[in-house]
């Protein structure tokens, strides 16, 4: 079959990807080559030129490790074309350095890591810059004073787990002229398509569920053909290109990103059920809880509702710290979506460097922390949590 978006999530997983390997192998081995070789110069225009798919340098993505990853990468969010990059933040600078240029819109919260690089990076080369709160979002269209800007949001977000309508979010952009680019990091392409609800652009930190195993760190973009073509110009200029190695690592991870994602939702679940009845905890943010203002929009636009919860104890960031610090199976260390459970509290990493008046306004509070739940037995983390909250707040 090649129509990839007929196929089930779990079957997009393995079949997105070539099997064209010259001696048999299912998948492409890892060519940890920096050149290819030609037989005669006019070959080698061919491909530079583009009249040729073909291997030429590494730098450029044209490596068969690289080219088999994309294509699976562009397989899983049902795109026509995907580029793979050395980090997350390399694929988010490189899609807003591409498409954003005339102004770029962000509406809801960000990584702290984004909205970091467009206040320090954008702004400064002159690139129109706004920040939207979710309630501001009747401000858009005058947000967007010509054709040609870029409106890019988190959905979850980071770390409030806030649900933005996608399908409306793009109808306005497109109203405007405007092209709507989603991190869909938290929620990965088995939960949630953005470019089925009308986005144009989608991104993703690989590092977390994409890879899922705490041992890589890559990006990735998937889009048109022609979305992708403007961002491949600034990946190979700027050198953001992913390492042979480790897209065969991603390549071996995305087989099985499905059967992963589906206990990272069960378990989350739980742990977010359980932490709704603890009189140690405040409020419980997790898309899946009934109780949580975006359930509705969440149940409607995604098919599972993610790994991460985040809780706000009773108490202020210094007892959230102690329950961190009585962890024991909840490591406390950044990123997400691993094997393992991670636990942090955003006021002192992913969201440090906004000042506390820009983190209060958005409603993340120095109590919260932020839980990344593994694929351990979901009443092991449960009895983890307990026991640090009545420790810290007891």
């Amino acid at each position: 079959m090649s129509d990839s978006d007929a196929l089930k999530p779990a079957t997009r997983a393995i079949h997105s990807q070539y099997h064209q390997d010259a001696y048999g192998s299912p998948y492409t081995p890892v060519y940890n080559t920096t050149t290819f070789r030609f037989d005669a110069t006019a070959d080698l225009l061919d491909v530079v030129e583009g009249r040729v798919r073909g291997n030429l340098y590494t730098r450029w993505g044209t490596n068969p490790t690289i080219t088999e990853l994309e294509h699976a990468l562009a397989g899983m969010e049902g795109a026509e074309s995907a580029l793979a990059f050395g980090s997350g933040m390399a694929a988010i600078s490189a899609t807003l350095l591409a498409h954003g240029r005339k102004g770029i819109v962000c509406v809801g919260d960000l990584y702290g890591g984004t909205q970091e690089f467009l206040v320090r990076q954008c702004q400064p080369l002159g690139i129109p810059v706004r920040f939207l709160l979710q309630a501001e979002l009747e401000q858009l269209e005058s947000c967007l004073p010509e054709p040609g800007c870029l409106v890019y949001c988190e959905t979850p977000a980071n770390p409030t787990l806030s649900i933005l309508d996608l399908r409306d979010l793009a109808a306005r952009a497109h109203r405007m002229g405007a092209l709507l680019a989603v991190d869909n990091t938290f929620a990965s392409p088995v939960n949630q398509r953005p470019l089925s609800l009308g986005a144009d652009l989608v991104v993703h930190s690989a590092t977390k569920y994409l890879g899922g195993h705490s041992d890589l760190t890559a990006g990735a973009l998937m889009a048109s053909q022609q979305a992708v073509n403007a961002v491949a110009e600034w990946r190979k200029n700027l050198g953001q290109i992913i390492a042979p190695e480790t897209a065969a690592l991603l390549s071996r991870s995305l087989r099985t990103l499905p059967l992963r994602i589906r206990q990272h939702n069960s378990n989350a679940l739980a742990v977010a059920r359980a932490m709704a009845q603890n009189p140690h905890v405040r409020q419980v943010h997790y898309p899946g809880l009934e109780s949580f203002p975006g359930h509705s929009l969440a149940s409607r636009q995604m098919d599972g509702f993610g790994g991460m919860v985040s809780i706000e104890v009773n108490g202020d960031g210094p007892t959230a710290a102690a329950v961190a610090d009585n962890l024991q199976l909840f490591l406390l260390a950044t990123s997400l979506g691993g094997l393992e459970s991670l636990v942090t509290q955003p006021c002192t990493t992913s969201h440090h460097g906004l000042s506390a008046e820009e983190r209060q306004r958005r409603g993340i509070s120095d109590s919260m922390l932020r839980l990344s739940v593994g694929l351990e037995d979901p009443q092991d983390l449960i009895a983890d949590l307990e026991q640090a909250l009545a420790k810290a707040c007891g």
